[in-house]
């Protein structure tokens, strides 16, 4: 994928983690997708997995907003180097990560996801 594709393509995706909209999200993987976060290790597979989980941390976290840092293309997809800023009950998170990300037709085929939670589970430090 090309630089500016995935620049385009990380615009709207990165837009639809906002605002507690599951199935606008899901719009943007494959059904046989897999995912892989910090809070799933081990992955999860297809939609019927990943579609759950989306749907409780989109409910969690509604006010939440991602931005891209920087974009590398890869042949099948990007990684992306974003930043977060999360609203919680004792002020606002900055956190920083990194996604692994495969596209087959447009759609997410392999989302690896990497971030430090230690600032989501000690707000207050």
């Amino acid at each position: 994928m090309d630089k500016d594709s995935a620049y385009n393509f990380c615009t709207h995706w990165l837009a639809a983690w906002t605002g507690n909209d599951p199935d606008k999200l899901m719009k943007f993987y494959a059904m046989d997708a897999y995912y892989l976060d910090p809070a799933n290790p081990k992955g999860l597979n297809g939609s019927s997995e990943i579609f759950p989980y989306f749907r409780k941390l989109l409910a969690r976290n509604p006010d939440w907003k991602w931005d891209s840092e920087e974009i590398f293309s890869t042949l099948s997809g990007f990684v992306l180097k974003w930043r977060a800023v999360i609203p919680t009950s004792s002020g606002t998170i900055q956190i920083k990560g990194l996604d692994i990300v495969e596209i087959r037709e447009e759609l997410i085929t392999r989302n690896e996801v990497y971030f430090d939670r230690l600032p989501l589970q000690n707000p207050n430090k």
